[in-house]
């Protein structure tokens, strides 16, 4: 599943979503947890109101089943859960690959439920209900 990051140094989740500078997208699964890319956002992301600089985020982010932030705003985190994806809050900075390796732990044991529920996005299955022509004689 992928899984994404705020942060500003690309190192640490230290930044509040809405003035990240980076978002890092990760692949973590039991087996690894490996680095796909780093999106980064450029203008003023400082706190003012403006729920337009979430767009392009919520966009970089909406294949991601996990998001973790050092802070987020309730109307942004709205928006991000109704994209079906899960906000995480660190209380301080923290490593990102410390937090791949401690999911990847959890992957590995006995998720909690909504765990379980986040690493199916991407999986849903999907029906063709594309009727088959059918030649009458």
């Amino acid at each position: 599943m992928k899984v994404a990051f705020a942060t500003q140094d690309l190192k640490r989740v230290d930044a509040h979503f809405g003035w990240a500078k980076n978002i890092a997208i990760y692949e973590v699964s039991p087996e690894e947890g490996r680095f796909l890319e780093a999106i980064q956002f450029e203008g003023d992301l400082q706190e003012d109101g403006n729920e337009d600089k979430l767009a392009p985020k919520i966009e970089a982010i909406r294949d991601c089943a996990i998001l973790y932030v050092a802070a987020i705003g309730g109307s942004a985190a709205a928006r991000v859960v109704a994209c079906g994806i899960h906000p995480i809050k660190v209380h301080a900075p923290e490593e990102i690959p410390g937090l791949v390796e401690r999911l990847r732990d959890v992957l590995k044991g006995t998720p909690p439920p909504w765990l379980r529920k986040a690493m199916q996005k991407g999986k849903e299955r999907c029906f063709d209900f594309e009727e088959e022509e059918v030649e009458h004689g």
